[in-house]
């Protein structure tokens, strides 16, 4: 089967989630190749993911390392890498695809949150502004590339954070991004559960250390806590 579009979905521990996220995807199957690369979960998201994916991977933890084991095994000449709280819009396949026609290397969706308070329609419009501005894109964006596009900059390099941001860097040597007023949902609970402002001052000061050239393994402690 040729597939138009294979979409790579890095998971660690996404039980809660990810039967909901893949549900949504099941229409996309007739044309899209459905990948969950799984980190080492303690859950059962492995065993969530199996019936309703073409297949499940097994790589070490790391979401760089595991969009890269995602694309190893991908078939279709374009990579879509989606986070596991994220949920694409149902006309993404085609979207995506007439980008890459247009002539596009690479691109992302706009962003929305799955929480209606004001705040979160600031935080996301901020978040696509800064990104049409500067050519950056988030992994809550859902990173889309060809495949020629992958492997020219070396997929993503395998650090602990800020993989997003390195991989576009890259990219935009290729050419600008696709940046697609479509919104994709994603989850809002991180922001909720460590705090909403307390989260935009630690992403802010996260960038702004990883400009500076701080250690991604040593922001990765920070962000995600020493587990």
């Amino acid at each position: 089967m040729a597939f138009q579009l294979s979409i790579i979905i890095p998971v660690l521990n996404e039980a809660e989630h990810l039967a909901g996220t893949l549900h949504t995807l099941q229409h996309l199957r007739s044309c899209c190749q459905l990948l969950v690369v799984d980190g080492g979960s303690q859950d059962t998201s492995p065993i969530i993911a199996e019936p309703l994916v073409d297949k499940v991977i097994f790589s070490p933890r790391g979401r760089a390392q595991q969009m890269n084991a995602g694309a190893v095994l991908a078939e279709a000449d374009i990579l879509l890498f989606l986070h596991a709280d994220t949920r694409l819009p149902d006309e993404a396949a085609h979207l995506v695809s007439q980008a890459v026609a247009e002539g596009f290397h690479w691109g992302r969706f706009d962003v929305a949150f799955d929480n209606a308070k004001p705040i979160f329609k600031l935080i996301a419009f901020m978040m696509n502004q800064r990104s049409r501005l500067t050519g950056i894109a988030t992994g809550d964006q859902c990173l889309f590339m060809t495949r020629q596009a992958f492997h020219a900059v070396g997929g993503f390099p395998p650090i602990a954070l800020m993989e997003d941001i390195a991989i576009s860097n890259k990219l935009n040597k290729l050419g600008k991004p696709c940046c697609l007023k479509s919104k994709v949902v994603t989850s809002a609970r991180r922001w909720l559960q460590q705090g909403i402002y307390k989260t935009i001052l630690l992403m802010w000061w996260l960038r702004l250390a990883y400009f500076f050239g701080a250690d991604p393994d040593r922001l990765a402690m920070r962000y995600y806590g020493r587990r």
